[in-house]
Formats: C-alpha cells, structure tokens, sequence
C-alpha cells in the first residue's frame, strides 16, 4: 500500500534515515553564522548517529546488548534541543519544527522500547 508525503514510515531504520538526511537538507539551507556552523555540525552528527545507533542494535548479540544499545539511541536526545536553537533569521521555521517534533517522537519510541524489552530482562 503506498504512503502518502505525509505519513511516517513504521521502519525504524527508513524513518531514522529520512530524519538525518531532512535534517541535512535544513541545515544547507541555513544562514551561515558562526553559532549556526557550529551547532549544524553537532546537529548533523546527532541526527545520523541515532539509525547507526538503531542497525547496530538490531545487530546486536542478545536482549541485554539490545537494550543497551537501543538505549544509547534513546540518550541522543540533543538534536532536538541543536535543532531548536539553529536560527533561521528569527523567523518561524516549519522544517525546523517538524525536526524538533520527529527528533522529540524517536526519542519518545525508543525509549518505549527499553521499557517493553527490559521487562523481559
């Protein structure tokens, strides 16, 4: 069945793809200050880290190194605060909003899945 522009893939490593290369596509488009260089790296290495982070626990050797690592995505919290402070002159910026919500969803999934894998533990 096909997706709407809208709708949000259920595959974790497409949707944590798709967030990191959004997010590289915002920050190209940002005016180049020195705070903003500095806080698109950051963000930009945050927002891919998280899929990387997801594959190697899908990778990962049992239930307890799952957990680790899944928690280790979960503790990639700080996109959404690099992307809430990366200015767009001062204007109201709906990418950079709908970055902040899909960065603060991740964060809300992955750790309902640390709570759901370690009550098997």
């Amino acid at each position: 069945m096909p997706r709407s522009d809208n709708s949000k893939p259920y595959d974790l490593e497409e949707r944590t793809f798709q967030f990191a290369k959004a997010s590289r596509v915002f920050v190209k488009q940002l005016p180049r200050t020195i705070a903003n260089i500095e806080d698109a790296k950051q963000f930009v290495r945050a927002s891919g880290s998280i899929g990387a982070n997801y594959i190697e626990a899908n990778e990962s050797i049992g239930k307890k190194d799952f957990v680790m690592k899944i928690k280790t995505c979960r503790r990639s919290k700080g996109e959404r605060l690099l992307a809430g402070l990366l200015d767009v002159d001062g204007k109201p910026n709906d990418t950079r909003e709908r970055l902040v919500c899909e960065a603060a969803e991740l964060m809300k999934i992955f750790g309902s899945i640390v709570r759901k894998s370690e009550e098997g533990i």
